[in-house]
């Protein structure tokens, strides 16, 4: 989907044609109850130096609400990617072009990659229920998702428990996967995926993992040495709200759904939610931002339950927190660039991890701080749970590098899964050798 410079919405229609087709659009929209994205693009952006990095940060304050930031600017080296509404495309690539700042067509017209992905669902579920089967190459909906966990544990309870942890703010059950072979307040490992609610690649590849642990149990003799010493606990849709809204209205939506009194904008980034360093760079205190850091600390109802359900456990090694889109693996700090203590040990760690990964697919994922890696962010899982004495936090972004961004075809979701899957079993396996 790389587009080129500049670039245009499509060939062959007059301005009036366009805004017809956007009204039509618009009508249909409503009719389905879904947001429409036609004539949105994602324009890449490489700035060359801080000046032009401080340019977009200023184009991201003055239209908090129009460009969607996908990539923010983080540092010269790395592309920025931001949506942009059709209506906006005009003033936003005037003032890219009158500030210098060279930019290239990500995706020509969002709509197009939304409508083949509803097109995709809607053939795997009409195939599911012919067949009466999960696919696990399929996106799904929340309460599909929701629906498999109880399958899922009912058919493999020797191995697999279900346990509800809280109460989303829209009062959805927060359900987590327990993997043991048994045992009283085990060392533990944990994982979570769908904290940002249109990363779907993340909730199916967790679905993916999930059902490989069972299958690979008594073949695995590494999985197996982890389950008999250890538990491992997934979190699949760590934010039922949003990924349900993502779903019925808007796809594109990041956050959860919390609404406070006198504020018109909508919900808190919960991956700005934390305690460790809540409020520094890298988060946002306008409620209409994407990175929005809520009003406290743990505010947030999905945030607070996984913090008293770990801190009440009081057992975890390792915690696994992963997101999309950019090809990453990453360790604390994302708050301060102070190398933790054991960086060393997390930098040969997150190598690992990558070359294991490399070997499936032979894709290319790049490692180190969250800081110094992609950007300040203040506020976050991993930093939260470094602090509270997890020495194996990573904070891991899956494919793509910016093709697709959070549109990542439902075919990629099993070769993303099979090789996330290795990059786990690496940091499971040094977690049970390396005992503290």
């Amino acid at each position: 989907m790389q587009g080129t410079q500049g670039g245009g919405i499509g060939p062959g229609l007059s301005p009036v044609d366009r805004r017809t087709l956007l009204f039509c659009n618009f009508i249909l929209a409503v009719a389905w109850g879904q947001v429409n994205f036609t004539g949105d693009q994602v324009l890449r952006v490489l700035a060359k130096n801080e000046k032009q990095l401080s340019l977009l940060r200023d184009l991201e304050i003055q239209k908090p609400q129009k460009v969607d930031f996908w990539r923010g600017p983080a540092r010269p080296s790395l592309p920025v990617d931001m949506r942009v509404p059709f209506s906006e495309l005009p003033s936003v690539k005037a003032y890219l072009k009158s500030h210098g700042l060279a930019y290239s067509v990500m995706i020509k017209d969002i709509q197009v990659l939304l409508d083949e992905e509803r097109d995709a669902m809607a053939r795997s579920r009409r195939l599911e229920r012919s067949t009466n089967g999960f696919s696990y190459s399929s996106y799904h909906t929340l309460e599909e998702i929701y629906n498999w966990i109880d399958n899922f544990v009912a058919e493999h309870s020797n191995l697999v428990s279900k346990i509800h942890i809280g109460k989303s703010f829209e009062n959805r059950s927060i359900l987590v996967l327990k993997f043991s072979t048994g045992g009283p307040n085990r060392t533990a490992i944990w994982i979570d995926t769908g904290i940002h609610s249109r990363e779907w690649i993340t909730h199916a590849t967790g679905i993916w993992i999930s059902q490989k642990i069972v299958n690979a149990y008594s073949k695995d003799h590494v999985l197996k040495k982890v389950l008999n010493t250890m538990d491992i606990f997934i979190e699949i849709v760590t934010n039922p709200d949003g990924f349900a809204f993502t779903h019925s209205m808007n796809r594109l939506w990041r956050k959860n759904k919390s609404i406070q009194p006198g504020i018109v904008c909508v919900g808190v980034d919960l991956n700005r939610n934390w305690r460790t360093g809540f409020g520094g760079n890298g988060s946002n205190k306008n409620p209409c931002s994407e990175t929005y850091r809520g009003p406290a600390p743990e505010s947030e109802p999905e945030v607070a339950a996984i913090v008293a359900f770990i801190t009440g456990h009081g057992n975890f090694k390792a915690m696994i927190s992963i997101h999309s889109y950019s090809q990453m693996v990453m360790y604390p700090y994302g708050h301060s660039l102070e190398p933790v203590p054991n960086h060393k040990e997390l930098f040969e760690l997150a190598k690992d991890a990558v070359k294991a990964l490399y070997k499936v697919h032979g894709m290319e994922y790049i490692f180190g701080s969250i800081s110094t890696t992609l950007y300040s962010a203040s506020g976050i899982t991993v930093d939260w749970a470094y602090d509270s004495g997890i020495k194996y936090a990573f904070s891991f972004e899956l494919r793509d590098t910016g093709q697709y961004g959070f549109l990542l075809p439902a075919s990629q979701i099993v070769p993303t899964a099979e090789e996330t899957w290795m990059a786990l079993r690496t940091i499971m396996k040094h977690t049970l050798n390396h005992p503290y």
